[in-house]
Formats: structure tokens, sequence, C-alpha cells
């Protein structure tokens, strides 16, 4: 029997992980390694200057949850840098904002660092021996690497540094080049030592400051600080759901959704609660007022209407990166982190793209200028726990603003049909908006009666003809009420796993 599991986006995440675990590292030291190696393997994913969230459950007691996710400056500038491009997925399109302009303060080191001094027990320059070591040697890339790289090519040759750094011979780095990183492994090698002080007041802060166009000042990273917070728990089907709370917005609407949603729903009855969940967040405004989202959706008034709603409906038929951990004292880790996609400038010295999320119209829906100054973003991003009769599972989603979907589907095929983890996450998927001509995009690889039914109750929906990493990347790990260890990747995003 082994004793642990790690999933992940990436085979060398993964692998960086496990090896801490194998060494007698916590789960807390080994998601710091695979977050540490992600930016290396997994470069338009993951960056030192992004944010996240880390879920931290012990195999008893009570889980908390460490939001480490970017903050907006605390004075908006004018004359920014500012640039919009739009990326094609194939079955929709999508305007993305970069340049320094759109940079936000960065969260994830100092998360890192303070997960590391309250659970870690292996040194930090072990931590990041592994990526460092990656960076200088090279990654080849990957398959998915590259096709993500490809989405986002506009982003990544917006500078002459980052062209240099992402090309060769002219072209976009694709499946089996080599991509090596000698300025990122200097720094992740200095800040190991140093600790999170270096990113946010030493050389890294320096040059990061000294992009033209950027809102930042050394105050923001200076003041910067991660937060602990206890998380939104709800229960279904007696498994007790630990989510990002507020001012997460993607935990707060999954909660809503595994409340409201009646036993076994079928996909047409999912997509309609989402659909209605979506609704509301609109028509309340809580993208500009995340604090609000769990007194509002969350009430119990809005449960019992949404629940009438869908038994009525029911009558007429009608940028991201996870890696999840599980050691083997029972702890689990979720851990969820994010760079946008880039702000399309490398900051000078480091190899280091630093993140685009004031740009990102997920986060600030009105616009990239639209942001209220020194406030925590809120975000989709929702590392969960689930406890069930002994049983502990970890996962969580990238995906952008199909995370609470990705992650809503997953975990109703947990709790209510029992699913193995694989089953549920490869299972079909479906994604709703209020705002786009389609309402729905779903993926078009189940049965016949299925596409018929969400067709009937949705005529515009986009079908997509194959699963494909728009819909997310639930990767998850679980320790089982017996001991045993098992861990499931999401295919859609390159989903990899190990158990030992």
């Amino acid at each position: 029997m082994g004793n642990f599991a790690v999933s992940s986006g990436h085979h060398l995440t993964t692998e960086a992980a496990a090896e801490v675990l194998r060494a007698g590292g916590t789960a807390v030291d080994a998601a710091i390694a695979g977050a540490l190696m992600s930016a290396i393997a997994e470069p338009v994913l993951s960056s030192p200057l992004a944010g996240g969230f880390m879920m931290v459950a012990p195999a008893s007691g009570k889980a908390r949850l460490l939001d480490a996710f970017v903050q907006t400056p605390k004075r908006k500038r004018t004359d920014t840098d500012l640039r919009e491009i739009e990326v094609d997925f194939g079955e929709t399109r999508q305007i993305f904002h970069c340049g320094a302009g759109t940079i936000a303060t960065p969260g994830l080191i100092p998360g890192l660092f303070e997960a590391h001094k309250r659970f870690g027990r292996i040194p930090m320059p072990e931590l990041a021996a592994p990526a460092i070591a990656a960076a200088r040697e090279g990654v080849a890339m990957t398959a998915f690497q590259a096709e993500v790289l490809g989405y986002v090519e506009p982003i990544f040759r917006a500078s002459p540094e980052s062209e240099a750094l992402y090309t060769a011979s002219g072209r976009l780095l694709g499946a089996g080049d080599t991509l090596r990183n000698p300025e990122m492994a200097d720094v992740l090698e200095v800040m190991a030592i140093e600790g999170a002080r270096f990113i946010q007041e030493g050389e890294v802060a320096q040059a990061l400051l000294s992009l033209e166009g950027s809102h930042l000042g050394a105050d923001d990273l200076k003041a910067y600080r991660p937060v602990w917070r206890d998380p939104l728990q709800v229960t279904r089907r007696g498994v007790e759901v630990d989510l990002n709370p507020s001012p997460s917005l993607g935990g707060v609407q999954i909660a809503l959704a595994l409340q409201a949603l009646p036993d076994n729903p079928d996909d047409t009855l999912l997509a309609q609660c989402l659909y209605e969940i979506a609704r509301i967040r609109k028509s309340r405004d809580l993208d500009h007022h995340p604090a609000e989202g769990a007194a509002i959706l969350l009430d119990p008034q809005t449960v019992s209407s949404l629940r009438k709603t869908l038994r009525d409906h029911q009558a007429a038929t009608r940028g991201t990166t996870h890696i999840s951990v599980i050691g083997s004292d029972g702890t689990g880790v979720a851990l969820t982190h994010s760079n946008g996609e880039g702000c399309g400038l490398l900051v000078p010295g480091t190899g280091i793209m630093a993140n685009n999320m004031l740009g990102e119209d997920d986060l600030v829906p009105d616009g990239p200028d639209s942001w209220h100054e020194d406030t925590r973003l809120a975000s989709m991003m929702c590392p969960m726990a689930l406890r069930r009769e002994g049983e502990l599972t970890m996962l969580g989603s990238g995906g952008s603003n199909r995370i609470r979907s990705a992650l809503a589907q997953v975990a109703l095929g947990l709790t209510d049909r029992n699913e193995r983890l694989e089953q549920a996450i490869t299972a079909p998927r479906l994604h709703v908006e209020t705002d786009t001509a389609q309402v729905l995009d779903f993926e078009d690889t189940g049965s016949g009666e299925r596409r018929e039914s969400l067709l009937a109750a949705f005529p515009d929906a986009n079908a997509w003809p194959q699963a494909r990493m728009f819909f997310g990347g639930v990767h998850a790990a679980r320790r089982t009420a017996k001991g045993g260890f098992e861990a499931a990747g999401d295919p859609r995003r390159s989903g990899h796993t190990l158990t030992g």
C-alpha cells in the first residue's frame, strides 16, 4: 500500500512533488516544490509573479484556506501600457489584455513562504532545487504546453525579450523543443535563501518596478500579505465540502449549486442551475461586490427560490493550473494558481513574465481600467476538500471562468453517483454564461439523449465535438477510508499522477 498521491497538469510538476514526499516532506512541502516546478514546465499558466489559493486539510481537524491571490495597486495611474489581443480556442474566441498596465500585485511567492513557515519541514532551498535544475538544463515542451503557448502567441511575442525566450529560429517553441531559463533559475536560487523579501523588496521587486507603464509602486509589493481564511463549508449527501470563501466567487457559486440541486441531477438540470446562479450573480452585481457573495447567494431564501426554479424546470423536462497532494500522514493540499496569460513582458534580468490579472475580463468585468484600488481581486479559483467517513479527496481546476462549472460537475459525480475519480473527471463537461450568444457550451461526447436534452433547453448552445482544455482541468488526489491512495488527472489539461 502506498503512502501518498499527487496529481497535476505536468509530469515534472507531479514528479517534483512526489520526490519531496518520498524524502519525508509534508504535503505542503510537496505542493511548494510542484508550484515552483510548474513555473518552469508550465510557463503560460504559472509564474513566480502570479497569485493563487491553497487549501490545507489535515487528516483530522479543521481545514484552512490560504489566500495568496493578487491585489490591485494602491494607486491607479494614467498613461499605462495596455494592449488587447484575441485568443481563438477553436469553437470560441476570447479577448485578453496584456502590457505592464495589467500587472497586479503578485501574491504566490509570499503565500508559499507563509505556508512553508506553518506547515513545512524540508528547507526551501531543497524544495526549489528541482525547479532550478530544470530551468538551467531545460525542459522539453509537451504537446499540451505547446498548444497553450500557441493560443497566446501574440502575448509571448509582445516584447523582444519574451520572443527570444519562447521562439527558436523565428518560430514559436513547439512540442519537443527545449525551453531553458537560466535567469529564472538564478532568481529561484536566491529567493529560496533570502525568502519572499527578495520578490517583494529586493532585486526582483526593483526590476518589476522598472517596467514602464505599470500601476505598481514599491509599497504595493512590500505591503502584500497572504491571508488565512476559514473555508466555506457545505454538506451534500453526507460529504463535507470545504470551498474557497469570499471574496472568491467560485466557491460561493459551487456551494449554492450543491445546496440547491436535487439528488443525481442530469446535465440539463445542472446547466439550468448554473445559468440561474450566473443570472443572480449578474443581477446582484456581485462581480463588483464579491465580499457580499456568500451573504446573498447562500441566503436561505435564495437557496429555496433556486430549488423551486429547478423543480419547475425539472417538471418541464426541459491561464490556471492546479496541483493536489495527500501525504503519508493523511494531510491534503490543493493549490490552484494562475498567471493569467502573462503580461507579455519579461521582468528585466529575471526570465519571469509577470501576471496580467488587471486585464482579465473574468476578474475585471468592466474593462482593464475599472478595478478598485488596493483590493484583493475575486477569483473563480477554488481548491476543494471533500470528506466522507474517513475518506479525504483534494481537488481543484484551472480554466478561468469555467472553473466553477468543472468543479461543480466533478463534485456531483463524487457525492451523488459515487463515481471513481477518473470517471468523474473525464465525464462530458458543460459551461453556462449569461452574457454570451450561446449561453451554453458543452462537450458533445456523451449520449444522443444528453445532446437532445441540452439543445432543447438551450437551442443556441455551442456543441464541442471533443473534450477540450476550455472546460477546465480538474486534478484530484484521494486517501481512501481504508488508507489507500488514489489520484486522477484531467486529460483536457495533460493531467499526470503518481502514487507511492
